[in-house]
């Protein structure tokens, strides 16, 4: 189905159709063992999501969170799936000026910040997940965001170059690119989002 230019409805969330309804209980435990790894990641890096510490951590057995997931990986899906849920919806449905109807440039700008800031929050996961793979720029996401960025683009009034210049905006708030501004150039996100802003502000000033 092709994407309009004005309302991108048919972007995928990553969790794809949601499954048939939980039960409440089922459900209540989702939420509270995706609370307990996104916890220890906040506090101890995403090396210290075990399955173990994350049944500690929500005060259940093993073998609930073992149920529910599968295994360390599907849970480590879970939570970046839930969190890109959130950020889609956000874009898709929800205020402006990340929602629709607010103009290009401005849901442009709310876009990029909102991804920084989850990039940022999940950051030792997001490395984890994309290292060593090669196709990480074909994944779900990364496409689903690229054309959300080209769309805007071309409603801020770009007509050509799209493909590369929605990679060239997306790539400072990239998990390597942010980790390197971080950790070695010493930017705080603060900076990062303000410079990112900046250099979009000048690139649509100049078309």
């Amino acid at each position: 189905m092709a994407i309009s230019d004005h309302d991108p409805v048919g972007l995928p969330v990553v969790g794809g159709p949601p499954p048939s309804p939980e039960r409440a209980d089922a459900a209540r435990n989702r939420r509270l063992l995706l609370a307990a790894a996104k916890s220890l990641i906040d506090h101890h890096g995403a090396a210290a999501v075990t399955m173990d510490a994350v049944a500690r951590a929500a005060g259940v057995g093993k073998g609930t969170v073992f149920r529910r997931f599968g295994s360390r990986t599907g849970l480590m899906h879970a939570l970046l799936d839930h969190s890109e849920s959130d950020l889609q919806q956000a874009m898709l449905s929800g205020p402006e000026p990340l929602g629709p109807g607010g103009l290009p440039l401005d849901r442009l700008i709310a876009y990029g910040r909102a991804r920084l800031k989850m990039t940022i929050d999940h950051l030792d996961l997001l490395l984890e997940a994309s290292s060593d793979d090669p196709d990480r720029l074909a994944h779900p996401v990364w496409a689903m965001s690229t054309q959300h960025v080209k769309i805007l683009l071309r409603q801020i009034g770009f007509s050509s170059g799209l493909d590369v210049m929605a990679h060239a905006v997306q790539a400072p708030i990239d998990a390597l690119t942010v980790r390197h501004l971080m950790d070695v150039i010493g930017l705080t996100h603060e900076q990062i989002a303000d410079d990112w802003e900046r250099m979009v502000r000048d690139l649509a000033a100049g078309h």
